[in-house]
């Protein structure tokens, strides 16, 4: 297992799901390289990515001779691969937690489809406007803040008693809220999970590779 890993990411450093990855190797303390793939220009549809990339999508890990797409299937595999304590957790110890955050995990990544579209990563990396919610981004946002309201209370810094990748996941929807009305409570968890060192190392990435 002491192959060098590397992490291929969309090369604005834009993709939420990326940052995910990335945040879960940091994490772990796992030295890896990171290599960009230009979206843009359909890289990731052409050779030798596609070959790397069953799903032909960012981000991919590969150690030794595997390959593997889709974030939370990145994650999950780190933390059996290089497990606790010589590494640290990605996900809780406790049974239900663990299900509770692999749960949210899939909702974040299969629901509320509106406001992703109308407050895209733009608008969480660099700041940028977004137009009025439409009814069906309001009504996402509302059942975000819903969800989030049930799981984050007030002056918690994470979901559970140690903090889980779950957490970089559901600080970067809400982010996505940051121009609008977000209870006090959900922003400051945000703003917490913002200013850990491995998202604050992926955010150095991003600000280097802005248009």
């Amino acid at each position: 297992m002491g192959a060098p890993l590397t992490l291929f990411v969309d090369s604005l450093f834009l993709s939420p799901y990326a940052m995910s990855a990335y945040v879960a190797l940091t994490e772990k303390q796992l030295p890896f390289e990171v290599r960009p793939i230009d979206l843009e220009v359909g890289e990731q549809r052409m050779q030798p990515y596609q070959a790397r990339a069953l799903t032909s999508r960012v981000p991919a890990l590969t150690h030794q001779d595997f390959h593997l797409t889709e974030s939370s299937a990145i994650a999950e595999y780190l933390d059996e691969a290089f497990p606790a304590p010589e590494h640290a957790a990605l996900y809780p110890r406790d049974l239900r937690a663990r299900a509770r955050a692999r749960q949210l995990q899939a909702w974040l990544r299969s629901d509320l489809a509106a406001l992703r579209q109308e407050r895209p990563t733009e608008t969480v990396f660099y700041g940028a406007a977004g137009q009025p919610l439409s009814d069906a981004a309001h009504a996402a946002a509302a059942k975000l803040v819903r969800v989030a309201e049930s799981l984050v209370g007030a002056g918690r810094a994470c979901l559970f008693d140690e903090w889980c990748i779950a957490d970089t996941d559901l600080a970067v929807m809400l982010k996505r809220l940051s121009q609008d009305d977000l209870p006090e409570t959900l922003r400051a968890y945000a703003e917490g999970q913002w200013q850990r060192s491995s998202v604050q190392k992926w955010l150095e990435h991003n600000a280097a590779a802005r248009p």
